[in-house]
């Protein structure tokens, strides 16, 4: 009988760690498009720029996100719906071509590469960041930028998993 103990007890914790390896580090469900003013102060509108990056020049909506960042650094996200939410090109992705993602961790920035956004809006990102972030993330958040001019951001990722 202690055999079969002993295999059942290495097969579990066998079993165990082949489910943490294939945990993510952060992953993202759902995001919030960009309003470009943050606020008021003085009676003069105060830019919205997260972490020290700027705001995209109109509301921006993001119907869908999905993100999920690994250990090692590979991003994976699909975004549909990257378009205008005022103005006279609402409902359209403008001029914006292309688009990429910055993840921050306690701050420090870990971009992905480029990728093309179609014309509903829709976009897939998979690659490696720029740089193998820390585990943990701390404090992370993720953003959606153009990947043309100022890069300024578009929708940032609301953090967890599947609900």
């Amino acid at each position: 009988m202690k055999p079969f103990a002993l295999a059942l007890a290495l097969s579990a914790t066998l079993a165990s760690g082949a489910a943490l390896a294939g945990d993510s580090l952060v992953q993202f469900n759902g995001a919030i498009g960009v309003d470009p003013v943050g606020g008021i102060a003085n009676g003069a509108p105060v830019a919205n720029t997260v972490l020290g990056v700027a705001p995209g020049g109109r509301p921006w909506i993001l119907r869908k996100l999905r993100a999920r960042v690994e250990a090692d650094g590979s991003i994976s996200a699909k975004g549909s719906g990257l378009l205008f939410s005022g103005g006279d090109s609402i409902g359209t992705r403008g001029g914006v071509t292309q688009v990429f993602a910055t993840l921050f961790c306690s701050g420090v920035a870990h971009h992905s590469p480029f990728v093309d956004l179609d014309l509903a809006g829709d976009f897939v990102i998979k690659g490696k960041l720029s740089a193998v972030p820390p585990s943990p993330c701390l404090s992370p958040v993720l953003l959606i930028r153009n990947a043309g001019g100022a890069q300024s951001w578009f929708a940032a990722g609301i953090p967890g998993g599947d609900d």
